[in-house]
């Protein structure tokens, strides 16, 4: 680029920052006229924001904020129940730091906080520095009476499923060039606009029966008018919606209950059920197993056919099921013990319990280390990923009737009593202080402004209040450089059990095999195959473990305009059209028997753990951010740290390995957004792997 068309693009970009600003001016003032109106029908005596919120294409909830008079008995705030005050306790217990680090630190004395449960919401808030004008969230504690919680749900059991599900008949189509795969046949189709309607009337002229599955190998065909919808939601929930000749919404059908659209912005199930007739079919995207891109549909399909016996092995009655999710518990279920305490299954904890879990327990750690945290001008960024993490901690979950574990109750016990309860399956209500000397990355996650939203603060003597796993308070209280000051302010404590060893095992057998496959195979698609199959064995664990953490479910609609009183009263609308208003309402906790939220936070929890501070017993030496030096690390991003310079840890191609991915050298501008840290996450892949390397399934 020289001076001149540098000076034209800045002219160009300023003419779209202009466009911009008079967008949102637009949009603000079309809002400003909205809310007058809603506040204007509520004078009406009999106004109910049930018929209101539709029509304004807001939420009930919405509407009441801005008319709170409006409020449905329904939406009525209730007060949260505040903990009992009692007298402090001052007792104080050590814990070990076992086992040792490298650079030893004395036992940090571990401080039991005052005899109570959690502060009130407001003396949380005061005693909590912010760095935002925007209050971080509040977390939840166990309440009052809050002992009754500690049980299982009434009839509600993980068991062994005595039926064998069912394979479906599959093709493998990819839109942008209609090439279809079924069985070893290609086809090449006509798709059209590559609506859903297209998409089907092209697939049954050419297999007329027996087909109950479209993957979609490329072309994403639900995004195709994104430039008409503001959100790609709003775009795939009118490619699913569309008119449909001769088909309408499936509606379930045999075990499989699973009925009506997924609304997702990248990989959508739309499920059709032929109007006069029992076909059912559904369309979805196979980028839920595995990174597709560039490849042909018929190596997909051999991936798939891969995957399949490598399961085979160890499930005699395996079937691919339509997600990884889904494959991935289903197998779990095959693997329930048939003697002994659990051949009844494993009872599924209180509602109460897994809503705790649900608001308290997050997931993979996601930040961005910006300067002055960070040199402006980096070095190098190096990218380490965590091979096939998650199966390294499936070896030990909590099982049994849980325990309450009051602060009282923790300063009562012995040192090695507390030490022991760390190193089990636990998750704990915690008070926590950053040292005063404290020079490097935060270890635990506090919650932060916004839905589900977590941040590590790391800045000395901060002191905040959160919920986190034994293996994340025992890094804090054992990091190579200072103990952090932990007050046990309740907890949750299981026995030890295996529940996921044997599945996991399994797993890791298959993943093995293949990843073998993909090193040795002298033909190029059959290698692509293997790594793609590999990747997806990884996959049926990853989103297994997120499937039992059993996230509230969301029911997504459509109601025709002309009906829009319909439209649910608990429903937030996430888009219309002429003809349609698409919304999506919580429905809460199912019963469901493979609910298991504390087998997904101890994993996480372990995890996050392992990504700050890893021990090889075989190379006598331990990996991970904490072993770094302070201000190398720029970003983590769930089982990957990136840094400013290489480091010297083992991978030996097993599960939990660190694996060098990628290496940029500098020196480059620090990135300030995730946009710009992928970009140059991708940028250094392509400089670090010229050709493939063994072991990055």
């Amino acid at each position: 680029m020289d001076a001149q068309s540098y000076s034209t693009a800045l002219a160009d970009l300023r003419t779209v920052r202009d466009q911009i600003k008079k967008t949102r001016a637009a949009l603000a003032k079309l809002e400003a006229d909205r809310d007058k109106r809603i506040i204007q029908l509520a004078s009406y005596e009999k106004a109910k924001a049930e018929r209101i919120a539709p029509a304004a294409g807001l939420g009930v909830a919405n509407v009441v904020t801005l008319v709170p008079a409006l409020a449905p008995d329904s939406l009525a705030a209730n007060d949260d129940p505040q903990p009992p005050e009692h007298k402090p306790s001052t007792v104080q217990a050590a814990v070990d730091s076992t086992p040792p680090l490298p650079q030893h630190a004395a036992a940090p004395a571990m401080a039991t906080a005052s005899a109570r449960s959690a502060p009130p919401p407001a003396e949380a808030a005061a005693s909590e520095p912010t760095a935002a004008p925007e209050a971080p969230r509040n977390l939840p504690s166990i309440p009052a009476g809050g002992d009754a919680w500690f049980a299982h749900t009434s009839g509600l059991a993980s068991a062994r499923p005595n039926f064998t599900q069912q394979a479906r008949s599959t093709v493998f189509l990819d839109t942008t060039t209609g090439v279809l795969v079924h069985r070893q046949q290609t086809h090449h189709l006509d798709l059209g606009n590559r609506a859903a309607a297209d998409i089907l009337t092209a697939v049954f002229h050419t297999i007329p029966e027996g087909v109950e599955r479209i993957y979609i190998t490329a072309g994403a065909p639900w995004h195709r008018q994104a430039d008409q919808h503001p959100f790609l939601k709003d775009t795939v929930a009118a490619w699913l919606n569309a008119p449909t000749p001769g088909w309408r919404t499936d509606t379930g059908r045999g075990r499989d209950r699973m009925a009506g659209h997924f609304v997702h912005p990248r990989n959508p199930v739309g499920r059709y059920q032929r109007e006069h007739g029992d076909q059912h079919v559904e369309i979805r995207s196979a980028g839920e197993w595995f990174d597709t891109e560039g490849t042909e549909p018929a190596v997909i399909r051999d991936a798939f056919v891969l995957l399949w016996k490598a399961l085979r092995r160890h499930w005699p009655d395996a079937v691919l099921m339509g997600s990884p999710s889904q494959t991935g518990r289903d197998l779990w279920t095959r693997t329930i013990p048939t003697k002994g305490q659990y051949a009844d299954g494993y009872p599924v904890l209180s509602e109460e319990l897994r809503g705790l879990f649900h608001a308290t327990a997050g997931q993979g750690r996601t930040e961005l280390i910006t300067p002055p945290h960070v040199p402006a001008q980096l070095p190098a960024l190096v990218e380490y990923d965590r091979t096939f993490a998650y199966a390294k901690h499936t070896w030990k979950s909590g099982v049994g009737t849980p325990r309450r574990v009051t602060a009282a109750t923790f300063a009562s016990w012995s040192q090695k009593e507390q030490t022991k309860a760390l190193f089990a399956c636990g998750h704990w209500h915690v008070r926590v202080t950053v040292p005063d000397t404290w020079t490097h990355i935060g270890i635990l996650p506090a919650p932060a402004p916004g839905d589900r939203a977590w941040h590590y603060p790391a800045t000395p003597g901060t002191t905040f209040t959160t919920w986190a796993g034994g293996p994340e308070i025992h890094t804090a209280l054992s990091n190579p450089h200072t103990p952090w000051k932990i007050e046990i302010l309740d907890g949750i404590l299981f026995d030890d059990g295996k529940p996921l060893d044997d599945w996991s095992k399994k797993l890791k057998e298959a993943w093995s095999s293949l990843t073998a496959q993909a090193d040795l195979n002298g033909d190029p698609d059959q290698r692509t195959a293997a790594h793609l199959a590999a990747r997806a064995v990884r996959a049926l664990l990853l989103y297994g473990i997120g499937a039992f953490a059993q996230r509230p479910r969301t029911v997504t609609g459509t109601t025709p305009r002309t009906m829009e009183r319909d439209v649910p009263p608990d429903a937030e609308i996430i888009g219309f059209d002429d003809q349609t208003i698409t919304w999506q309402r919580p429905t809460g906790f199912t019963r469901d028997p493979n609910a298991h939220p504390e087998w997904a936070a101890h994993i996480w929890s372990s995890a996050r753990a392992a990504l700050l501070s890893q021990r090889h017993r075989d190379d006598n030496t331990y990996a991970g951010a904490l072993h770094a030096p302070p201000g190398t690390i720029v970003a983590f991003r769930t089982d990957a740290v990136y840094l400013t310079q290489p480091q010297p840890w083992p991978h030996h191609g097993q599960p939990g390995d660190y694996l060098n991915k990628g290496h940029l050298p500098g020196p480059i501008p620090a990135p300030a957004t995730e946009d710009e840290l992928l970009t140059l996450r991708d940028r250094g892949r392509a400089a670090h792997h010229a050709t493939p390397t063994p072991g990055r399934a």
